[in-house]
């Protein structure tokens, strides 16, 4: 793929993204949706479901919620990192594919050679190595894709595409979950079943879209110093971007608490075994996903009609917050299940509209995929940090207190709705 290397154009001659205003084909729409429930649920399956049980197959009781907790915050570091940088590069790729096509397919690939590794991987470090691969190549593929949004989709009619959006990541929950299940005999399969899955919805869309190369000379050459701008935007200049970003940062690492340690929580207090936690992931993810459904739906429409943003983030984040303290007090199955339901609720009303404020707050369309990588920091990053704090928060009162975790996880969700109603130039 190839890279500009041309110095700047001015301001009279440099490029403009194309401003959509007539509504997207449904194909597009449709092709987008896949796209992110293939690439979620390559990426999910193993972060809810079988990463936890690989760790456990190759380790002690005592040691796996470390172990896991090591093999996840290198791969999140890595997503972290990536995720901006591989945005910037797609910015400024002028291959004949185009700028977004060669990150899907490519960083698609990458990331199923990954998960073969993991899934063959034999000790903590490989699994590391191959997760970090994976979570690099599918974060490539994921900084093209949240691009299509802005580049492709109207502004009126961004809630409602979020809102699916929202609602096919939930799928991929649930896909994974059964794909764990029936898969548990092949480990193998259970890894790169999702990621095969992944890589043709990527295909799918990239066969879809009309997808133009950059321009040449529309940007800086990429230097070391543009390297680090990859992770930046200055929150003086853009207070709405670095808000949005606070935001998106406490609410994931809410959410992280629920998809980094779900396993280990009904194994741990609930009592499950290896044989027959799947089966729980399953039936607790498909209620919170009909419910993520709902919520998705609802709040795209209503979001999209009122023209306002802020007042559903706000109550999308107080109602993840309430079922993060109802999941803390949670000693049945039943009261798990009835948290998730809520918790699904509050995440559909989250993600039918966080889309749509992020696209409202980009500093520069023409970078679209760099800066909607750095907001995807905010993603990332909670998934790094939150199993390096989840042991210390677990050995509170001499081991095992999830109720510290996911009240932990309460809190920040309570921040980061806060944060949102910082932003000015949204609604």
């Amino acid at each position: 793929m190839a890279l500009s290397h041309d110095a700047p154009l001015d301001a009279t001659t440099a490029p403009s993204p194309e401003h959509p205003r007539q509504a997207a084909p449904a194909k597009l729409v449709l092709a987008l949706a896949f796209a992110q429930f293939g690439a979620y649920l390559a990426v999910l399956t193993p972060v809810m479901v079988t990463l936890a049980l690989r760790v456990s197959q190759i380790v002690p009781e005592a040691d796996r919620g470390t172990a896991l907790g090591q093999v996840l915050s290198v791969g999140a570091l890595l997503a972290m990192l990536g995720n901006p940088v591989f945005g910037a590069l797609s910015d400024r790729t002028t291959s004949r594919f185009g700028r977004r096509r060669p990150w899907l397919v490519g960083g698609m690939t990458a990331g199923l050679a990954g998960l073969m590794v993991v899934a063959l991987g034999g000790n903590v470090p490989v699994l590391m190595l191959g997760w970090a691969l994976a979570q690099l190549g599918i974060n490539a593929a994921l900084a093209a894709l949240t691009s299509c949004i802005p580049d492709l989709i109207p502004p009126q009619q961004q809630a409602r595409v979020s809102g699916l959006i929202g609602i096919t990541t939930s799928l991929s929950m649930i896909a994974g979950s059964a794909l764990a299940q029936a898969f548990s005999g092949s480990m193998a399969l259970a890894f790169l079943v999702p990621g095969a899955i992944g890589l043709a919805a990527v295909v799918c869309l990239a066969v879809v879209i009309k997808d133009r190369p950059a321009r040449a000379g529309a940007f800086q050459p990429y230097s070391f110093k543009e390297f680090l701008r990859s992770f930046w935007v200055d929150p003086r200049r853009h207070p709405d971007f670095a808000w949005n970003f606070a935001g998106r940062f406490l609410v994931f690492t809410g959410a992280s608490c629920v998809t980094s340690y779900q396993v280990y929580f009904l194994m741990d207090r609930l009592g499950y075994d290896d044989d027959t936690v799947t089966g729980k992931v399953l039936v607790g993810t498909l209620a919170m996903v009909v419910a993520t459904a709902a919520g998705s739906i609802l709040g795209g429409q209503l979001s999209d009609r009122s023209g306002r943003r802020k007042p559903y983030v706000l109550g999308s984040s107080l109602v993840m917050a309430v079922s993060l303290a109802m999941i803390a007090s949670a000693h049945s199955f039943g009261a798990y299940v009835a948290a998730l339901v809520v918790f699904g609720v509050g995440e559909g009303l989250y993600l039918s509209v966080d889309m749509a404020l992020a696209a409202a707050v980009l500093p520069n369309p023409e970078e679209s995929a760099k800066d909607m990588g750095v907001l995807n920091i905010g993603n990332a990053l909670p998934q790094s940090l939150v199993p390096i704090v989840a042991p210390a928060l677990l050995a509170i009162g001499g081991g095992g207190n999830y109720g510290a975790l996911f009240l932990f996880g309460a809190i920040a969700a309570v921040l980061g709705a806060l944060a949102v109603q910082f932003i000015r130039s949204v609604k």
